[in-house]
C-alpha cells in the first residue's frame, strides 16, 4: 500500500463517519448497539468534527513528498486508529457497542497496520520521498 492510496482511504472513511456523526449519531450509534442520550450527541457531533478535520488532512496531504511530513502524519494515524482498537474492543466486550462494534475494531486495526506498514517502509517509494534535487 502506497501513501497516497491510505490517505484516500483513510479520507474516505472519514467522510463517511463523520457526516454520520455530525448528522445522525443517535443513529448510527443506535447501528452499532448503543444508545446514547442528549448529553452523548455534543461527544458525538465534536467526534464527528474531529473525523471530517482528519479528512481534510488525509486529502490535502496525501501528495505529500517530504519524508519528514510523511513520518508525522503516518504517526499521527498510527496513534489515531491504535488507541481505537483499544478503546473500541473495551466498548464491545463491556456491552456498549453491540456485535457490529467488532467492524469498527476491524476498520481502526486495518487503519492502524496500514499506517505502521507505510510508516516502516521507508525504503520504498510508499515512505519516501521524490526524486532528490541536488
Amino acid at each position: 500500500m502506497t501513501f497516497r492510496t491510505l490517505l484516500i482511504i483513510k479520507a474516505v472513511v472519514c467522510l463517511v463517519f463523520g457526516v454520520f456523526l455530525l448528522v445522525a449519531p443517535a443513529w448510527l450509534f443506535g447501528l452499532l448497539g448503543a444508545a446514547i442520550s442528549g448529553t452523548g450527541l455534543f461527544p458525538a457531533r465534536e467526534y464527528g468534527a474531529a473525523m471530517i478535520g482528519t479528512l481534510v488532512l488525509c486529502w490535502l496531504a496525501r501528495g505529500v513528498q517530504a519524508s519528514d511530513a510523511r513520518a508525522a502524519i503516518l504517526l499521527d494515524l498510527l496513534v489515531y486508529d491504535a488507541i481505537g482498537v483499544v478503546i473500541t474492543i473495551a466498548a464491545v466486550a463491556s456491552g456498549v457497542l453491540g456485535t457490529l462494534g467488532w467492524g469498527v475494531v476491524v476498520v481502526y486495526l486495518f487503519f492502524a497496520i496500514a499506517s505502521a506498514y507505510v510508516l516502516l517502509a521507508r525504503g520504498s517509494s510508499a515512505a519516501s520521498p521524490g526524486p532528490a534535487t541536488a
